[in-house]
């Protein structure tokens, strides 16, 4: 009889006679907040491209120590929006199932040229032949010091050995050396490419 009145006061202590209704609190949603939950979603995500757009590509690149303290940030204050308040499971698996879809609508809204256009920031050339391009640069927020470690990463010794320097949709920058030929299919689409086409025929 003491083993089992221990046993169940063991029992009581780690599952209280109101387990069941605060399971159910922690882990399910009441109804009416599951639009709340979506509405929040696709109005974070919507924001999050408006921010990309304006603030450049560049953020979703490499990141300094400083900018990923600031994209944790974003995505603590964002997660917090789409659950609201309580947190529970359920609202969160709705909240991560809304922005995978709308990632699959964009996604999929991006292979028609226009609306690409239209969500997606194209590829830019913010370097050609040795020379910084610095109005490109200050529309995508390039610096620099961008520059040189790109250039620097490919191996490069000197700004004159680079042909040109593109800022993809991704963030990165793609390094092309001097005296290799582009394909022109390469730059179709691509931002000031006339930069670098009319530098090389005029050689």
């Amino acid at each position: 009889m003491t083993h089992l009145a221990a046993d169940s006061s063991l029992v009581s202590s780690l599952f209280p006679e109101d387990f069941s209704a605060r399971a159910a609190a922690s882990l399910g949603i009441e109804a009416w907040r599951i639009p709340i939950v979506i509405a929040s979603a696709a109005g974070i995500y919507i924001a999050f491209l408006i921010l990309v757009r304006v603030f450049g590509v560049r953020i979703l690149g490499s990141l300094s120590s400083f900018d990923a303290v600031v994209i944790i940030m974003f995505g603590a204050v964002a997660g917090r929006v789409i659950i609201g308040h309580p947190p529970t499971v359920a609202a969160g698996a709705i909240g991560l199932a809304t922005l995978m879809c709308l990632e699959a609508v964009f996604g999929a809204a991006q292979n028609l040229r226009g609306v690409r256009r239209t969500l997606a920031a194209p590829p830019v050339v913010v370097f050609a032949h040795g020379s910084p391009l610095y109005e490109a640069m200050h529309a995508t927020h390039i610096s620099e010091e961008n520059l040189h470690s790109a250039i620097r990463a490919a191996g490069i010794a000197k700004r004159e050995q680079v042909q040109c320097i593109i800022l993809e949709p991704t963030g990165s920058l793609s390094v092309i050396r001097e005296g290799q030929e582009i394909e022109p299919a390469l730059l179709d689409g691509v931002e000031g490419a006339e930069h670098v086409v009319r530098v090389r025929e005029g050689r």
